[in-house]
This record gives C-alpha cells, sequence and structure tokens, in this order.
C-alpha cells in the first residue's frame, strides 16, 4: 500500500472506493498498511477510504503537535473537496481525529476510535524507544499485540529505524508530550459526533478502563469488544473490526 502512495503537493495518500469519505489516521508507529483489511473492504461497501501519510516527522517542531496535526487534517479535507467525513483513528491517530472533531465539529459525519489516546498518555509517554537497543523495541512491539507473532521482523525494523534517527527521535517525544498536553478529559462531554469505540480487550497500551471512561463521556458513544486482541484491533482481527464498525456506520445512517 506505501508503494501506491498518490503525491499531490504537500500530501502523500492512498485511496480507494467512491461514496461517503472514511479518511482513516494512523498511529505514531504505525503505517498506512495497518488499515489494509479497512482499505480492501470498504470501498466494496459504499465508501471512499483514504488514508494520508501524517506528517509526522515532517512538519516544523512548532507544528510537531496533536492540535497543529488535527488543522492539518481539516486542511486536507478542504483540499479534497469533501464537505463532511467519518474519521477513524487508532492510538495517536485517534487523538488526532478527537482534537479535529472538537475543532471543526462541522466536519464529522462520525467518528470511529480504536485503542485511542487522549485520555490516557502514560504508556505512549513512558514507553519510547531506546536507540540501538533491539531487543527492547521487540519487546515493546510484541507488547502491542494479544498475539506477539504480528509484531513481525519487518514491523520491529520500522521502530527500530525511527528510534535510531535522532530527529526522528526528539519528535516522537515531542508527540508524546503533546498528547500528554492535550487530555481531553473535559472537552469530550462536549462533543456531540457520533463515535463508535471498537476495543481489544486485551489493550496493555490503552487498556479497556481507557474504552470504559471515553464511553461514559462521550455523549453519543458506543463501545464495542473485540476479545484476545490488542492495541491494534483492525490489524489482529480485521474481519470482526470491519464487521463491527459496518454494522454502527448502517445503524448511525452513515
Amino acid at each position: 500500500m506505501d508503494n501506491d502512495l498518490i503525491k499531490e503537493g504537500k500530501y502523500k495518500y492512498t485511496e480507494a472506493g467512491e461514496g461517503t469519505p472514511i479518511i482513516v489516521l494512523h498511529g505514531l508507529m504505525g503505517g498506512l498498511s495497518n488499515f489494509g483489511g479497512v482499505f480492501d473492504y470498504f470501498p466494496e461497501h459504499g465508501y471512499k477510504v483514504i488514508i494520508p501519510e501524517l506528517p509526522l516527522y515532517t512538519q516544523n517542531i512548532l507544528k510537531t503537535n496533536v492540535k497543529a496535526f488535527a488543522r492539518w487534517v481539516k486542511d486536507f479535507i478542504t483540499y479534497k473537496g469533501f464537505d463532511r467525513v467519518i474519521l477513524l483513528g487508532n492510538s495517536l491517530g485517534g487523538h488526532i481525529a478527537l482534537y479535529h472533531a472538537k475543532m471543526y465539529p462541522e466536519k464529522m459525519l462520525g467518528l470511529v476510535l480504536t485503542g485511542s489516546s487522549g485520555l490516557y498518555e502514560s504508556a505512549m509517554g513512558d514507553s519510547y524507544p531506546r536507540r540501538g537497543d533491539k531487543d527492547y523495541i521487540q519487546k515493546k512491539a510484541e507488547e502491542v499485540f494479544y498475539d506477539p507473532k504480528i509484531a513481525t521482523p519487518e514491523l520491529v525494523d520500522e521502530v527500530y529505524q525511527v528510534a535510531n534517527d535522532r530527529l526522528k527521535l526528539i519528535k516522537t517525544l515531542t508527540i508524546a508530550k503533546s498528547a500528554i498536553r492535550h487530555n481531553m478529559a473535559k472537552d469530550l462531554p462536549k462533543m456531540h459526533v457520533h463515535t463508535c469505540l471498537i476495543w481489544g480487550a486485551n489493550d496493555k497500551v490503552t487498556p479497556p478502563e481507557v474504552a470504559e471512561e471515553f464511553h461514559q463521556l462521550l455523549p453519543h458513544s458506543d463501545l464495542y469488544w473485540i476479545e484476545k486482541c490488542g492495541h491494534a484491533a483492525m490489524m489482529e482481527h480485521p474481519d470482526e473490526f470491519n464487521r463491527i464498525m459496518h454494522e454502527w456506520l448502517k445503524k448511525q445512517n452513515l
């Protein structure tokens, strides 16, 4: 999927299908291919799926924060000519989607969050990769999933390369601190976008109680669990994830 990126101006993205736009926002260490199941499924069911490459490591350090990324998403939506969209985000991508929904509610049709940050950031802030320590990175990558085998050598290598790029590591830490700073507990009760929470029952990064708190604080939210599943439900159980999300979209007439 990363090889099929469309490059237009400052944007890089991949897209498929026609219909209601679903914009997918990846996490801090997550590539576009993490959403391969979503990308294959929803274009067959009347949706246009767009996965932009977020500018996590390419923006000025002063624009390397959750709020600036949310503005970037809004600019991307405007660039693509969409009126309103469904945002789907995992981990940091979920946090950016939430912040976008707070700042630009008029752009939102619906919100789908899985393993989202925004309430509980300590795991994100204290588990950043150490340079040169591949065993540590392997362990941390395996902890993301219920089944550690999903942390393939290729995935570990990707994280290892980020950890050993000094500028990317500085920006990773900057983003982690920004996530802590932009805690959304006080904002969520005022947000009225319809939200689907799909959570791994065994998520160690954003544990189940985080999902419960999101559900409690967001006025129009539905919470669904996937068993034997960690932090990236759309990777570990793509068929179950797509089924839940599709049924929720139909329920909301989206």
